[in-house]
């Protein structure tokens, strides 16, 4: 039992006032080192605890603490471990996933939101953080024409802070661009690395596919889309620095996916990539195990393995442990480098979500742009 439960039931079965005091006055999950105790209170027929983490199943079972209300229980997180969460309730024949109702950390998605567990060493970097002293930069919203999709789709455009029509700047288009503004703070991070100094003022387009999984899983009308419409679209209304050094294109997921693909199909384009947690499933033999909606991924990722070519000089790749994604990711990197790619991996101690892919942006984005800062160690 975790030491803070040890202590409470030191007297046997606790009152509901010594209950109501240990709950004020504790800071849950209980974290002791790599073990970590959820606990729950209420009248129920099981509590479950909820985490979607490769290796882990999907439902750990709470065990109800004797003569009380109180529910509880430990899983080994390894040090410097993040994850997000839910309580499964069951009740009265019903079963509802809730937020943990003693951790106020939360973590926002497109579909709704998580408790957060933040294990021993586990700090969010301050550098996703408002810092006051950083230049905002502003967003404005422009529209294309597109003649590949034939329809109209907006743009969300950063401009850093004191941007000036005449200065050129390097172009950086992300997938599921206002995911990122929303859910891993992206405007906040630009700010911030450019008042470090850490990357330069840079121009970002931000997409928004209405149907990702299938424009975002190796689509050639999005290749072109992004070659042929939005980059031409991007010059003629900003000055761009006209080199692939200075453009990249970055994704989480299926947008690591059509990152990887588009600078495939257009070759010498872009000289950046920024690719975390990508869906890049094949199969060396027989059919990949993912499910329908994977086909056209391992199409293209089955090509891509057998002639990689050179879709970019530097890539930056990150993604979880805790995913199951993580065998993909692995394999792909001696792929990459033996084309003669610059390509660097980070691993974290986290699973397939927008946090992780936030806390890993400032080791991908000064070394993929290094700003004036880095220019003086390089």
């Amino acid at each position: 039992m975790n030491p803070s439960l040890r202590k409470l039931f030191r007297k046997g079965a606790p009152g509901s006032g010594d209950i109501e005091a240990f709950i004020r006055e504790t800071s849950f999950p209980l974290v002791d080192g790599s073990d970590v105790t959820f606990v729950y209170r209420g009248n129920a027929d099981a509590v479950y605890l909820r985490c979607w983490i490769s290796g882990l199943d999907t439902a750990q079972p709470f065990q109800a603490l004797a003569g009380t209300d109180l529910w509880a229980t430990t899983i080994d997180l390894p040090k410097g471990s993040r994850i997000e969460y839910k309580f499964e309730v069951v009740a009265n024949g019903n079963r509802e996933l809730v937020l943990d109702p003693f951790n106020d950390v939360v973590a926002h998605d497109p579909f709704g939101a998580n408790s957060v567990c933040q294990g021993f060493g586990y700090e969010r970097p301050p550098w996703t953080e408002t810092d006051p002293e950083a230049r905002t930069g502003s967003i404005q919203t422009l529209h294309i024409d597109s003649k590949v999709f034939k329809d109209s789709r907006d743009v969300q455009i950063y401009l850093p802070a004191r941007f000036r029509s005449t200065q050129r700047y390097p172009l950086l288009i992300v997938h599921d661009g206002p995911d990122y503004l929303h859910y891993a703070a992206l405007s906040t991070v630009l700010d911030n690395l450019i008042q470090a100094l850490e990357i330069p003022k840079m121009i970002v387009a931000m997409i928004q596919s209405p149907d990702r999984l299938k424009e975002y899983g190796g689509d050639d009308r999005h290749a072109a889309f992004i070659a042929e419409e939005l980059l031409p679209f991007m010059t003629e209304r900003f000055s761009l620095i006209d080199e692939p050094a200075a453009r990249g294109l970055m994704g989480a997921s299926f947008g690591g996916v059509a990152s990887l693909h588009a600078a495939w199909q257009y070759p010498e384009l872009f000289g950046r990539l920024l690719l975390q947690s990508g869906s890049f499933a094949f199969s060396d033999i027989g059919r990949h195990k993912r499910g329908p909606v994977f086909d056209s991924v391992a199409r293209f990722m089955n090509a891509f393995r057998e002639a990689p070519g050179l879709p970019a000089n530097k890539i930056y790749m990150s993604c979880g442990i805790y995913e199951s994604l993580i065998y993909e990711n692995r394999s792909l990197v001696p792929r990459l480098q033996a084309q003669g790619i610059d390509v660097r991996f980070e691993e974290a101690r986290d699973a397939h979500n927008w946090e992780n892919w936030r806390d890993r942006l400032r080791n991908g984005l000064p070394w993929l742009f290094p700003g004036p800062l880095w220019m003086v160690y390089e």
